[in-house]
């Protein structure tokens, strides 16, 4: 399997200023032989996102040549499954809780099954917004103060200054946020009781005016800097996935020393939790009048949407891969141990 780039051509590519990855060369895979199995679908409230993620890279990684490619529905049997599928590479193309969290990776793991995108500890750090945070801060990157607090606390009184954004704390494509804002007479205002089905404990955010700028790591190296225009209030579940939904400026037009940041700070987040494969890290640019340039990361994704109007094929469309040439580079770096 391909080894992802070290961190020294990382941090070189940065510094002479490249948005994308330099070619790789070509590791000979026998395509028509070569059994991957697609994990997609499963049972968290991202279901629908990763049936979409998953038949695209399917039929992206058809159109390049693997000819035993198959679509496999996870659920709770999904252990008992794969020991009997024993496919040569499990392309995890989940979302949400059990795809992205670290527990499909420990089955696949203990199955000796190479799989992609980031591994065990990786994705359970990753997934828990508050707990990557501390990480962020610990290797010097900015982002918004925060705390964790009761659906019963946050439903008596306000927990910081608004306006603020509340947040389940270990779930993705911006499942149940909400921001509050002067305009809302009360935090319950902003239909907090579906929030339950997402635990006891909601993350509560400083909210930071201004734009949504991501930022895709391939390999350990920094992609290019897309800036999402959403067409709502803020780029929202529906604003990620709805046709028409936000408009993607790829490069951001930022300046070049903000670009540069966004990009280190990708680099450090995707490395700082030890992620592999691809991920996408989330960022805040504070550029509205008088404001002084505050720049934080949100996140970071270790299972980014690979759907038609996903961000990832299109910042590394802009590196020079196709979509095609990006789910087989993610075959190819497929691993255990990860």
């Amino acid at each position: 399997m391909l080894s992802s780039i070290g961190k020294s051509s990382a941090l070189a590519a940065l510094r002479s200023g490249k948005d994308e990855t330099e070619p790789m060369e070509p590791t000979e895979l026998d395509k028509a032989n070569l059994r991957v199995d697609v994990l997609y679908g499963g049972w968290s409230a991202e279901r629908d996102v990763s049936v979409a993620t998953g038949e695209a890279c399917a039929q992206a990684l058809a159109r390049a040549g693997f000819a035993r490619v198959e679509l496999v529905d996870v659920t709770p049997e999904i252990g008992k499954v794969m020991e009997e599928r024993k496919p040569q590479v499990a392309f995890n193309a989940l979302h949400g809780k059990w795809g992205e969290d670290g527990h499909i990776q420990a089955i696949l793991e203990m199955l000796r099954i190479p799989y992609t995108h980031s591994g065990v500890l990786a994705s359970s750090l990753a997934m828990h917004k508050q707990k990557a945070k501390v990480i962020f801060r610990d290797a010097r990157i900015p982002t918004a103060e925060s705390k964790l607090v009761s659906i019963e606390r946050l439903m008596d009184s306000d927990p910081m200054p608004m306006p603020y954004v509340v947040k389940p704390v270990a779930e993705g494509s911006s499942v149940g946020v909400h921001i509050v804002d002067s305009e809302a007479s009360s935090p319950v205002s902003v239909s907090l009781s579906g929030l339950g089905e997402y635990g006891q404990e909601l993350m509560v955010e400083r909210y930071v005016p201004g734009r949504e700028l991501t930022c895709a790591v391939m390999g350990n190296v920094a992609l290019g800097v897309l800036d999402i225009e959403a067409k709502g209030s803020f780029y929202n579940y529906e604003s990620k996935y709805a046709e028409g939904g936000s408009e993607h400026i790829i490069p951001a037009d930022v300046p070049n020393d903000v670009y540069r940041k966004i990009q280190q700070y990708a680099l450090n987040a995707h490395m700082s939790l030890g992620c592999k494969g691809v991920t996408r890290a989330d960022f805040r640019y504070d550029d509205t009048p008088g404001a002084d340039g505050e720049l934080v990361i949100l996140e970071i994704n270790t299972q980014p949407g690979m759907t038609g109007t996903s961000l990832v094929p299109e910042i590394a469309q802009h590196a020079g891969h196709s979509f095609e040439e990006l789910v087989e580079w993610m075959v190819k770096d497929a691993s255990c141990d990860r």
